[in-house]
């Protein structure tokens, strides 16, 4: 059968992308940034996978306000990069898995969870920000990703959005999907977004190191309880753009010491201020055997 045997999480700053793009992962600004992922790109080589399954929110790309599904599951057999208003990313076309990805839809529904089926979707830099971060810079003309990827997006972008204790519990399903999958396939899945940031009003550019790395400290030992944590809390203590950690929530909640397995082992973690207008956080989870 397919497995989970890690789960990757990160934030999505666009300025991050810009920064690879232009050429200016070496100014001192973005050194530090960077250097938090070498790591991660290294143990990506050491532990490739089958699939990435990825979590991530659109930024009004492939959605927008007329249409925003709560949870949108990928099952074309290609992504293209979004034009974001400033021309695509020049990074390769995101390859997906059908198979796969029309597997676990069919099993979360059946699990009394409502997906948006989408078989035709651009990708913004909610997800291809995070594939630069962990696979390095790749050229478009010569490069690919390293393996197929199923995004899945969720609306945490227009109120009212999903509870962590939903996106806990979709975790789970997702778990169970790709378990009951009659291939035997690596999966990852990927969590993204966060941390604290506030983008406008009089809190703009808020930023709260101390509740993030409290964050990430629940999210390693006790993620159920985590999960129970308000919508208030995250807009009050990390911001109105904050809430994006429920997506962390769907990936932990994948993991396997949630259905019972040992406590997962913390491969990597990373923690940096600032970049752009924003907090950057890393984790990387393997599920023991």
């Amino acid at each position: 059968m397919a497995r989970i045997t890690a789960s990757v999480y990160t934030s999505h700053v666009p300025a991050i992308g810009a920064a690879l793009d232009l050429g200016k992962s070496g100014e001192p600004y973005w050194q530090k940034v960077f250097a938090g992922y070498e790591f991660s790109k290294q143990w990506l080589q050491q532990n490739r996978p089958d699939v990435i399954f990825l979590v991530f929110n659109d930024h009004a790309t492939a959605f927008s306000l007329d249409l925003i599904p709560t949870f949108a599951i990928g099952t074309a057999a290609q992504y293209r990069p979004a034009d974001e208003g400033y021309g695509a990313r020049p990074v390769p076309a995101v390859q997906g898995h059908p198979a796969l990805a029309s597997h676990i839809a069919q099993s979360v529904i059946q699990d009394d969870f409502d997906l948006t089926i989408v078989n035709r979707m651009d990708v913004d830099h909610g997800l291809t920000v995070p594939l630069s971060l962990m696979c390095g810079a790749q050229d478009p003309k010569v490069g690919a990703w390293p393996c197929p990827v199923i995004p899945f997006a969720v609306n945490v972008v227009q109120y009212p959005v999903p509870s962590g204790r939903r996106c806990f519990a979709l975790g789970q399903a997702i778990r169970r999907a790709v378990e009951s999958y009659d291939e035997d396939l690596n999966v990852q899945i990927w969590g993204t977004g966060g941390m604290s940031h506030q983008l406008q009003g009089p809190r703009a550019g808020l930023i709260n190191r101390e509740w993030d790395n409290r964050f990430l400290d629940r999210l390693i030992d006790e993620p159920a309880a985590l999960a129970q944590v308000p919508h208030i809390e995250y807009v009050r203590e990390a911001g109105s753009e904050g809430i994006e950690l429920v997506m962390w929530l769907i990936a932990r909640g994948a993991m396997g010491d949630v259905a019972g397995g040992p406590p997962p082992r913390v491969a990597h973690r990373f923690y940096h201020v600032p970049a752009s207008n924003t907090a950057v956080g890393h984790l990387i989870l393997e599920n023991r055997a």
